[in-house]
């Protein structure tokens, strides 16, 4: 920090930006003071909450998705897979392309976003043209992840930056926060996806056009250098008009192949498997494993983004006055990791409730919270103990490290959680199947699909029909079988019997000749079947020849057996292709529905190895553990800075 200035003619300044020039010349010649830095800071947090809110609604709506694109889980995961690949290509560019202007590329970024969130994603009618959007947003996104946390450091000073960044981590945060909040208040009364796009474009194009003017950037010369504090400022620009930006812009990339700055990038990067995996598909989740709708999933979703919202600015700021990040980063993922496995209890109980899940995942939120935000400060602090002119190509590294890590992330997901793929698929039509032909699956599942199938093919199937029969009577199968052939020998007469009161029937059966009860019964044969008297006495003498001991069985088992026949009937009333597609994936999804929770379960296991694989990376990165040590090198950086610009004014 003592360093004197470099005999390097000074450098012509540029005017400032206006209000006209302002939309392509965005560098400050000086460093501004706090409410314009304050401004453009809030800017920059905004535009990324706008960015991160049009990717995430995808999740939001998923369940719509899959349905209206007729898309497998398979190729929905693809989605956010091919996303995130074209994501870490474009941070990477970013790092070569930050000559044209971080400020730039946030501002045309988040307006090309919106006027494709607002025109372009709901036009489309078929899954490809959807990914292609999809897929250009995500560009966008890759390129911005770099640029604005960029922007964060070159406006925060180190003894802020905690601070700084924990704003400036809201972006996804709330991103995720606002998605899931509109989608709760208004996915029940708008179930359509192109609405939630709609509604996102217009209010992320409103905030992009207000970026889009009053997006401003330090100059290279100012932003090249390290500010510890703002009591640098003024050393900061003495320096700046001696600078040599071109040589301190040479060989960036080869200085951040080093394990400090790439290893701590992949170490915060599965960290955030969680994290990722919640954004992308925490509705599938709780839909396929526990029966939530989109709406009470993306309300639980609040919880987390809440309680992550909360951490991440408190930890900063707490950071910033104690000096140090590496005790919170550490204690953040210890947070985390039990928070995890708590979590990962209850994959497999169904029944757990809703505040459950919301107090077990803002716990976890807490501990990702208070982890990332002190370790965004940290790692700006290793890249610019290595080259703070290199801060753009370190966070290159960061983004492409990061987006690289979540398309494997998401590929792991595919082939752990194979049983999510069969819910999605097949479990919505088979749901509608269940609640609409409760009764007759009920059916289908005691008699069993093998017997139906007989039934089918031969409906005078007798073996079939006494099989069947006695499933769902639970009477004995020779008794069943006897009134089975009973019925097919003699319908006629039985059909006769039965619409006789049993009172008289029995009066006639134990004496024939009671003239009464033979009135009776003809009387009542005639008036059930339309037909007179006589004929009903022809029917009544016929009916005299049904065997009185198998009559006796049959008038036993036939009210039971009238029941049972009558949900065979309704079974057939069940469509061709539902009951096809009821015999063609029913088992799959039982077995897959049985599968889901141990599935999960062992992929939220990774998550917490993840999270545990984090922590040795914190021991390589920038900065003291002690707040003591941290302290005393501050006011020894003020002291050293007082004593050279007493130098330069001499």
């Amino acid at each position: 920090m003592s360093s004197t200035p470099t005999a390097v003619p000074p450098a012509t300044e540029f005017p400032p930006p206006t209000l006209v020039t302002g939309l392509w010349q965005r560098k400050l010649p000086h460093y501004p003071e706090t409410p314009a830095r304050s401004w453009y800071l809030f800017l920059v947090v905004t535009v990324s909450v706008a960015l991160y809110y049009q990717l995430f609604v995808s999740g939001a709506v998923g369940n719509q998705l899959i349905a209206d694109f007729h898309l497998t889980f398979r190729y929905f995961v693809g989605i956010f897979i091919i996303g995130a690949a074209f994501g870490a290509v474009a941070s990477v560019m970013t790092g070569v392309l930050d000559r044209w202007g971080r400020a730039n590329i946030v501002a045309y970024g988040t307006v090309l976003t919106s006027l494709l969130t607002l025109f372009a994603q709901p036009q489309c009618t078929n899954k490809e043209s959807f990914l292609a959007v999809y897929c250009i947003i995500s560009i966008v996104e890759g390129a911005v992840l770099v640029a604005t946390p960029a922007l964060v450091r070159d406006f925060s000073p180190q003894l802020d930056r905690a601070s700084a960044m924990g704003f400036w981590t809201l972006g996804p945060v709330l991103g995720a926060l606002v998605t899931t909040e509109i989608s709760t208040h208004t996915l029940d009364a708008h179930p359509d996806w192109q609405y939630h796009y709609r509604l996102a474009g217009v209010i992320c194009l409103a905030i992009s056009l207000i970026g889009l003017v009053g997006l401003r950037e330090l100059s290279p010369r100012l932003r090249d250098q390290i500010m510890v504090s703002l009591r640098d400022k003024a050393l900061i620009e003495a320096r700046a008009r001696g600078l040599d930006v071109d040589a301190l812009e040479r060989n960036q990339w080869k200085q951040m192949m080093h394990l400090d700055v790439v290893g701590s990038a992949l170490g915060i990067s599965i960290f955030l498997a969680f994290f990722y995996t919640i954004v992308s598909f925490l509705p599938v989740y709780m839909a396929t494993n526990f029966g939530f709708t989109a709406a009470q999933a993306n309300a639980l979703g609040n919880w987390y983004w809440i309680a992550t919202a909360f951490a991440l600015v408190t930890t900063g700021i707490v950071s910033d006055k104690m000096k140090v990040r590496k005790p919170f980063m550490i204690f953040g993922a210890i947070i985390s990791v039990i928070g995890t496995f708590v979590f990962l209890g209850y994959t497999d109980r169904p029944g757990t409730d809703y505040y459950t899940f919301a107090v077990v995942m803002s716990f976890t939120a807490v501990g990702t919270g208070i982890a990332y935000s002190t370790w965004m400060a940290s790692f700006t602090e290793t890249v610019e103990k290595r080259n703070p002119a290199a801060t753009a190509v370190g966070l290159a590294v960061w983004g492409g490290v990061l987006r690289t890590v979540v398309t494997f992330v998401l590929l792991g997901l595919l082939f752990v959680v194979t049983a999510a793929g069969t819910l999605v698929n097949y479990g919505p039509r088979l749901q509608t199947i269940n609640a609409k032909y409760h009764d007759e699956i009920t059916t289908i599942q005691t008699v069993g699909a093998d017997t139906l199938t007989a039934l089918g093919k031969d409906p005078n199937d007798v073996s079939a029909q006494v099989a069947a029969l006695v499933k769902l009577t639970g009477d004995a199968p020779a008794d069943i079988k006897t009134t089975v052939e009973l019925n097919a020998k003699y319908p006629q007469e039985l059909a006769t019997l039965q619409a006789i009161d049993q009172k008289v029937l029995i009066k006639l059966l134990t004496d024939p000749a009671d003239t009464a009860a033979q009135a009776t019964a003809v009387g009542q044969v005639a008036q059930k079947f339309s037909i007179p008297p006589d004929q009903a006495v022809a029917r009544i003498a016929a009916a005299g020849k049904v065997p009185v001991d198998q009559l006796a069985v049959a008038s036993q088992t036939g009210p039971a057996l009238t029941a049972a026949s009558a949900k065979l009937k309704a079974v057939s009333a069940i469509p061709a292709d539902d009951l096809a597609y009821l015999s063609d994936h029913g088992k799959e999804v039982q077995q897959a529905q049985a599968d889901s929770p141990k599935q999960w379960k062992r992929w939220w296991w990774i998550c917490l190895i993840a999270q545990i694989c984090f922590i040795p990376f914190v021991f390589i990165m920038a900065g003291h553990w002690s707040p003591k040590k941290a302290a005393e090198e501050a006011a020894e950086h003020d002291a050293a800075v007082q004593r050279e610009l007493a130098s330069l004014s001499q």
